[in-house]
């Protein structure tokens, strides 16, 4: 259970950061002119890669060919560039300053392109959990283009990559009681993203449950019908009411209940064991030096009863010894 939780919680940090909008901000281009890398072309997608990272590239290929469908959207038709980094220094350069550290894979819609680490590089991970986060960035933004706020773009692609077993989705919300104390507005979630990795990894976490319980609210269709209407209304707003009936701020709403009653128990947990963990901070010290001042004064007090008896010993013997001197010679 714990060995699974540290996993989820793993690959929230290394979740990848969307990049929807900011080909200014990209590193330098990728190049494989002069650097050794070769090339591995499978439907739309082409790889670059390191021959070191020549298993990794074709794994990454294969999948991305073989899963090239996105719930509740149309199959992406545009060729995508897939650039493996074989050291950390060149992922930093083509992932490029406005990066997160924590990230382990960037998506750059407008340019088509993704970049990720090969097997020397990176944190670990499930590099094919994180290259289909990475597609679903690039799926979404080929049908709604920057229609998608920063909290629906992240949890979708979560979604879509099925980042979140039950057993994650628990552990990490275990940690989400302490990053935000209760559910945040969706404004909140968008802020969030631009925070330290802790306060992001809380964002992926609530803006995947937030798409979660969007696309369960039509259990037959998914969220194909509400793609459908945000296409065609170019409204995120209009959308919700012809999809489901309610409108963004009711969905909010509705969405902040539901994370309160699924992880309220959890976060009451948490609350009442950090309340545990400053009493014991507090009253540690205390019980401490009361403890050894308290032994202190034992160790006194047997060290006062043993001289006691030793002087009452020492006092009867002399009276014994005067008993006998006093009634005849020494």
């Amino acid at each position: 259970m714990r060995r699974r939780a540290a996993a989820g919680l793993r690959a929230l940090m290394l979740a990848a950061w969307a990049v929807a909008a900011c080909a200014a901000q990209a590193g330098a281009l990728p190049q494989d002119d002069g650097a050794g890398l070769l090339r591995l072309e499978r439907g739309r997608f082409t790889v670059h890669h390191a021959p070191t990272d020549a298993r990794l590239a074709a794994s990454l290929a294969a999948s991305a060919e073989a899963r090239d469908t996105f719930p509740g959207l149309p199959r992406p038709r545009v060729r995508v560039a897939i650039w493996v980094a074989p050291d950390d220094a060149t992922f930093r350069r083509w992932a490029g300053d406005g990066a997160p550290e924590w990230g382990q894979a960037f998506a750059f819609p407008l340019e088509r392109r993704i970049v990720l680490h090969g097997h020397r590089g990176g944190k670990g991970g499930d590099a094919l959990s994180v290259l289909r986060h990475e597609l679903a960035h690039l799926a979404l933004h080929e049908f709604l283009g920057e229609l998608p706020p920063r909290w629906f773009d992240e949890g979708y692609a979560s979604y879509a990559a099925g980042e979140w077993g039950r057993d994650e989705v628990l552990a990490t919300n275990f940690a989400l009681a302490i990053a935000f104390g209760r559910p945040p507005t969706f404004a909140g979630l968008d802020s969030a993203f631009q925070r330290g990795s802790g306060t992001a990894q809380a964002a992926y976490a609530f803006s995947y449950r937030a798409v979660a319980e969007l696309a369960a609210l039509d259990r037959e269709r998914g969220l194909t019908l509400f793609f459908a209407y945000w296409d065609r209304e170019r409204s995120l707003e209009r959308a919700m009411r012809q999809a489901f009936g309610m409108t963004l701020g009711g969905f909010e709403a509705h969405w902040q209940k539901a994370t309160r009653r699924r992880y309220g128990g959890l976060a009451l947990v948490t609350d009442v064991s950090l309340g545990a963990v400053f009493v014991m901070l507090m009253v540690g010290p205390l019980w401490f030096m009361r403890r050894r001042r308290n032994r202190r004064r034992l160790e006194a007090m047997r060290a006062a009863d043993a001289a006691q008896a030793e002087r009452e010993r020492a006092s009867a013997l002399a009276a014994l010894l005067g008993e006998d001197g006093g009634g005849g010679p020494h």
